[in-house]
């Protein structure tokens, strides 16, 4: 079960999100991110279970920094306001398809995927999708797949990409800019026992999406 800490830290950091607050109550900072570690790494060993690709992943290496870089933000705030854990071969840093864990007062969410691929990346999964779309429109309609993410996530091109034939039949599987889902998660959900085997189940109907990308990226 995620720790009522985070919660506690994250609704209060909500309303003091400056400097002086944050060092004042950096013990508090200090307890919320070993409890959202240790919460990851449980997470991680259970995952291992549906993708083998995790392997000796450690939770401080998914864990996303809570320091926001506002060096070209208007938004001064210096700080998140969730804690956030990208799960995939290689941590967050990754440019594996993995699993995301978005914990925020009113705003959690899971998701997965390939999020912002990189050029060559995307450019690599269109390919693999144009020579076999029906494999991959399996994938995402999958009554399991879309019980948990009815839709891929993100802007799509308003035509098809360039060096693509505008009359492919499966056009509007070569659209999307992210090959990544999202799937929204109540406070009650989060805040309960309920919430790690929503993860599991959410994360089980996902794994054969990024082990479709992950092939493809593997070679790149």
């Amino acid at each position: 079960m995620l720790n009522k800490n985070i919660y506690a830290f994250l609704l209060e950091l909500r309303e003091n999100n400056n400097r002086e607050w944050f060092h004042t109550n950096k013990n508090k900072y200090k307890q919320a991110k070993e409890d959202f570690e240790l919460f990851t790494a449980l997470c991680i060993e259970q995952l291992k279970k549906i993708d083998p690709d995790l392997g000796a992943l450690r939770a401080k290496d998914c864990i996303f920094r809570i320091f926001r870089d506002v060096r070209f933000s208007n938004d001064k705030r210096p700080y998140k306001t969730h804690f956030g854990a990208f799960l995939a071969k290689n941590g967050r840093k990754s440019q594996y398809g993995g699993y995301y864990i978005h914990v925020e007062p009113e705003g959690s969410f899971l998701g997965g995927g390939c999020y912002q691929p990189a050029s060559p990346a995307l450019k690599a999964i269109r390919k693999e999708i144009f020579h076999n779309p029906l494999e991959f429109k399996a994938i995402i309609s999958n009554k399991e797949f879309t019980s948990h993410y009815p839709e891929l996530y993100g802007e799509k091109l308003k035509t098809a990409p360039r060096g693509y034939p505008k009359d492919f039949e499966h056009i509007n599987l070569l659209n999307f800019k992210n090959y990544a889902v999202v799937r929204s998660v109540s406070d009650e959900i989060v805040q309960s026992e309920q919430f790690s085997e929503e993860i599991l189940k959410s994360f089980a109907s996902l794994q054969p999406l990024n082990a479709f990308l992950n092939e493809i990226l593997e070679d790149l």
